[in-house]
C-alpha cells in the first residue's frame, strides 16, 4: 500500500475517533470540552464573585457601574498527552478486511481514552477535598436515601441552596452514580409524586421534574481496578453543579469544571517495531479536565447502603 493511501486511511480513521460516542460516558456533562491553540494554558479558579450578578442601573448624569475583576485567580499548565496502540499481527490482517480490522482498532483505542478521561472527571468531581464545607455531605443512617424515612427533596434542596447562595445561579446539572439510581427509583417519597394515572415507575425524566434539575444523567461506565475487579466510574454519589449553556464556551465564561482540548489534538496513526510483523494503531490526545469552580458543585456522598435498604418495589 503507498503511502497517500496510508495517509488517507489514517485521516479517515482519525475521523472516526473523533465521532465515536459512547453513551456511558458522561463526563462532557460536568467537564465540557474547550479547544485551545496551544498546550500551556491560563486555568482561571472562579470563586462567588464570578457568578455575581451587578447593579446595572444608572441615573442620569451619574458614573458608569464598574465592575472590580475580582472573580478569578489565575495559573499556568500545561496539557497531558495521552496514547493507546492496538496491535495487528500480519496474519490477522490476511485474515481480515484490512480497514475493517483497523476501524476495530480505532475503536477500542478511543475507547480506552474516553474511558481514561471519564475516570479523571469523576476522580475530580467525588473527591470531596475540592469542595467548600457548605457545598458537601457525606450521608449516614436514615439520611441515606436507602431508608425510607429519608427525605430526597429536601436533600436536593438544600444542596441547590447551597449553590445558589454562594453563586446566585441554581444548579442545572446532576449527576447520579448507578448504584444510587438503582435505589432511589424505588423510594416511596419519589414514587409518591408520580400521578395515579401514570404507570409507578420513576424515569429519569420524571426525577427532572421532581428535583428542579434541567439535565440529569446516570453514570454507568465501569473500569477495571487494580486487581482485575470491575468497579463502578461513579460511585455511591450525588454530584449537583452550575455548567453553563453555552453555544460557544471559552475559559473566561465561569462554570463548574471544563475539560481542555489541544485543537485536533485526536489523531489515530499506525507504527510498526522492529521486524515489520507486527502493526500498532495509536490513538493520541492532548487535553486535561478541570474543577474550575468548586462553589457552583455540591457533592452528596455515601448516599445509599446497598445492604440495607427498607422498601421495595
Amino acid at each position: 500500500m503507498g503511502r497517500l493511501e496510508e495517509l488517507r486511511i489514517n485521516a479517515y480513521l482519525s475521523e472516526v475517533a473523533r465521532g465515536y460516542s459512547n453513551n456511558s460516558f458522561i463526563a462532557e456533562t460536568l467537564f465540557p470540552t474547550i479547544d485551545s491553540e496551544l498546550e500551556k494554558v491560563d486555568i482561571f479558579q472562579f470563586n462567588k464573585e464570578a457568578f455575581q450578578i451587578y447593579d446595572t442601573e444608572r441615573a442620569i448624569r451619574a458614573n458608569s457601574n464598574l465592575i472590580s475583576p475580582q472573580g478569578f485567580s489565575k495559573h499556568t499548565a500545561t496539557l497531558t498527552e495521552h496514547d493507546l496502540a492496538y496491535p495487528i499481527d500480519y496474519r490477522e490482517e490476511e485474515e481480515a478486511r484490512k480497514v475493517k480490522l483497523q476501524l476495530h482498532a480505532t475503536n477500542v483505542v478511543t475507547e480506552g481514552l474516553k474511558l481514561k478521561h471519564e475516570k479523571q472527571c469523576a476522580d475530580l468531581a467525588q473527591n470531596p477535598e475540592r469542595y467548600p464545607d457548605e457545598n458537601k455531605i457525606a450521608l449516614s443512617g436514615a439520611e441515606q436515601l436507602s431508608d425510607k424515612s429519608s427525605n430526597p427533596l429536601r436533600l436536593i434542596d438544600t444542596a441547590r441552596d447551597a449553590i445558589s447562595k454562594n453563586i446566585g445561579q441554581d444548579p442545572n446539572t446532576m449527576v447520579i452514580g448507578q448504584e444510587v439510581w438503582s435505589i432511589i427509583k424505588r423510594h416511596p417519597k419519589l414514587k409518591g409524586l408520580i400521578s395515579d394515572n401514570q404507570n409507578k415507575v420513576l424515569t429519569v425524566q420524571l426525577l427532572k421534574d421532581f428535583f428542579e434539575i434541567e439535565n440529569i444523567v446516570v453514570g454507568k461506565s465501569i473500569f477495571t481496578d487494580a486487581n482485575n475487579k470491575f468497579t463502578r466510574v461513579w460511585g455511591n454519589n450525588i454530584i449537583m453543579a452550575y455548567v453553563p449553556k453555552l453555544t460557544s464556551r471559552t475559559e473566561y465564561d465561569p462554570s463548574y469544571g471544563y475539560t481542555i482540548r489541544k485543537k485536533d489534538a485526536l489523531q489515530i496513526d499506525e507504527y510498526k517495531k522492529e521486524g515489520n510483523k507486527v502493526k500498532y494503531i495509536r490513538a493520541t490526545d492532548i487535553y486535561t479536565p478541570f474543577l474550575v469552580g468548586p462553589e457552583a458543585g455540591y457533592l452528596i456522598s455515601n448516599v445509599v447502603d446497598a445492604n440495607n435498604v427498607n422498601f421495595t418495589d
